[in-house]
Formats: C-alpha cells, sequence, structure tokens
C-alpha cells in the first residue's frame, strides 16, 4: 500500500511531539509534592508518564506500518522504542519544562526519526518490499489495545483537564494507527475496505470520547465494547474475504476473542506485576520520583498494555490458528 509509508512516518512524527508534550507539560503535575509519607503519592499518581510511554510506543508502530511490516523496520522499530524509553527516564530526572523544552524534545526527537528513516528508506532504495501482512496486522492488535489503556487513564483525583487532553490525544492517535495498519495489511485496498476503515475510524474515536465521557471506575463496558469493535474491526480490514466477502463465523470467533480477550490479558499481566514485579516503582526510582504509597500500587499500565497486545496479536494475526483457511485474496 502506497499510503503506508507517508502515514506511518507522519503519525511517528505526531507521537513524538505527544511525547515531547507529556514529559515538559504533563509529567509536572503528577510530580510529588513533598518527600513526606503521609503525602506520598497513590494509585495511578504517574499517569502521565503511562501516557508517555504509550506515545513512545505509538512512534514504533507508526515505523512498521511506514516498513509495510517489514523485519528491518520492525526491529528498528523496537530497539528505537527501547531506547527512547531509557531516555525518557534519563530526561525525566532532569523535570525539564516549558515552551522551550517543548520544542526542543520535538525537533530532536523528529530529528532521530528523520535519520532512522533515511537510513532504512536508503538500504532499501532498489526494490521496496512486500507488505508483510501479519506483522501489520500485529501491529494494528497492539495499537487496539493500547487504545483502551489510553482511553481508560486515571489519576488520583480525575479533575486535571489536561489529563483527558492527553488521554484524548494518544488515544485517537493510537486508533488511526491501528485501522491504518490493518488497512495496510489487507490483500487489496478496495473501495468496500476504505469505506470499512473510515467507518471504523470514526466508532472507534467516538468510543474514545464515551469512554472519558463516563465517570472513573465504571469505565469498564464502554472500554470492553471499543475494544470489541476496534479489534473485530481489524480483522475484518485485514483478513481475507474469499469470494470477495467475508466469512463471517471466522470473525464471529475474532470478535468474541475481541470482547473477552483484551479485559482477561490485562488482569493477567496486571496481577502479577502489582504482586511479584514491581516494574512500574523501578520506573519511580530510576526517574528519581517519590515512591507509591505502600498501601497502593506503582502499575506501569502501558506494559500491560503492550503485553496484551501482543497476546491478542497471537490470536488475531494468525488466521489459521481461528480455524481460518484463507482462499484467494480479494
Amino acid at each position: 500500500m502506497r499510503f503506508a509509508r507517508p502515514v506511518g512516518l507522519l503519525l511517528s512524527a505526531a507521537a513524538v511531539v505527544l511525547w515531547a508534550f507529556g514529559v515538559t507539560v504533563l509529567q509536572p503535575l503528577t510530580e510529588p509534592i513533598g518527600p513526606w509519607s503521609e503525602r506520598l503519592p497513590g494509585n495511578n499518581a504517574y499517569w502521565a508518564r503511562d501516557l508517555r510511554f504509550m506515545a513512545i510506543m505509538a512512534v514504533a508502530l507508526g515505523l512498521v506500518l511506514a516498513g509495510r511490516g517489514h523485519l528491518r523496520w520492525s526491529r528498528s522499530a523496537v530497539l528505537l522504542g527501547g531506547c527512547w524509553v531509557a531516555a525518557d527516564v534519563a530526561i525525566d530526572r532532569v523535570d525539564p519544562i516549558g515552551v522551550r523544552a517543548t520544542v526542543l524534545l520535538a525537533v530532536g526527537g523528529c530529528a532521530v526519526l528523520g535519520v532512522l528513516a533515511g537510513v532504512l528508506l536508503w538500504r532499501e532504495r532498489a526494490t521496496p518490499p512486500a507488505a508483510e501482512r501479519k506483522t501489520l496486522t500485529g501491529a494494528a492488535c497492539v495499537a487496539g489495545v493500547l487504545t483502551l489503556v489510553a482511553a481508560g487513564v486515571e489519576s488520583p483525583t480525575d479533575r486535571e483537564p489536561e489529563l483527558n487532553q492527553g488521554a484524548l490525544a494518544t488515544a485517537a492517535l493510537l486508533v488511526v494507527l491501528a485501522v491504518g495498519a490493518a488497512l495496510a495489511a489487507a490483500p487489496a485496498r478496495t473501495r468496500t475496505r476504505v469505506g470499512l476503515a473510515a467507518g471504523l475510524a470514526v466508532a472507534a474515536l467516538a468510543g474514545v470520547a464515551l469512554v472519558r465521557a463516563v465517570a472513573p471506575g465504571t469505565r469498564l463496558l464502554p472500554e470492553t465494547a471499543l475494544g470489541a469493535v476496534l479489534l473485530t474491526g481489524v480483522t475484518l480490514l485485514a483478513w481475507d474475504w474469499p469470494g470477495g466477502r467475508p466469512v463471517w463465523r471466522h470473525h464471529a470467533l475474532a470478535a468474541l476473542a475481541a470482547l473477552l480477550g483484551p479485559v482477561a490479558f490485562l488482569l493477567a499481566t496486571a496481577i502479577p506485576m502489582m504482586i511479584l514485579l514491581p516494574i512500574g516503582a523501578t520506573f519511580t526510582a530510576l526517574a528519581g520520583n517519590s515512591p507509591i504509597n505502600a498501601a497502593d500500587s506503582d502499575l506501569l499500565v502501558s506494559l500491560c498494555g503492550l503485553l496484551s497486545g501482543i497476546a491478542m496479536a497471537l490470536l488475531l494475526a494468525w488466521p489459521p490458528a481461528l480455524g481460518y483457511r484463507p482462499g484467494p485474496p480479494r
């Protein structure tokens, strides 16, 4: 798909700007007031960190889309994402703030992204690789699950207007990435699939707005519905249509997996992290921030979303695993 490269790079650049905004504008809102034990932060205190990490994941997903799922691009995207997280932690220790810092980080991040993309484009200058449909479908699944996490991010007070702004922007970017990657994974970009992609994007964006409009603590039902619609739509876009039509019974199985899978996987990853693996607390310490109150948990929900997205990709990016035997591409 010819649109994949420019759209992927544009979405990655937008994610860089979101990340810079998160570092310099959102993160200072979450910094603890003081070191005293009775004033230590509680659950969801570092919500800005999760939004930043999801923006970094969006940078990587955009590169996967730009490379049409090719191994060289995907491998570079993963490596860049890991290095970017390390850089984020180091920058967080410095506590940059203000418009100047935002611009510098955004420009610097886009420069790094541009250099990497330029090197990758130069290395494949002879013949662009064919699209790796399974990788693109997997990337769409990861973006879809991260959309749910971004849309449902909470803070201890949930009164910060910047929280809604950041969550909406991050979730909207992930929606576009999910739909774009799924469309790029399609065997052919027909008018029907393009129309379906547009309708899915509108429905998912409306779902994100609905999740944010619902009061915190009561968002499980709309989040589940959003995940079911978005991930089922991913399969409709990305899978083959033998005879020119979807095989509805297979997509019904996909819809069931999309309805139950994300919540189940999020719980399966969150509980061990809270009890056995204090990954969030480690990142908090590395960034030089105050630890979470002992009565609460320092959960890195962005990592839960990433792992759950990979699990959903294993289910939905491999149609034969669901009894699907694609016929001639349509």
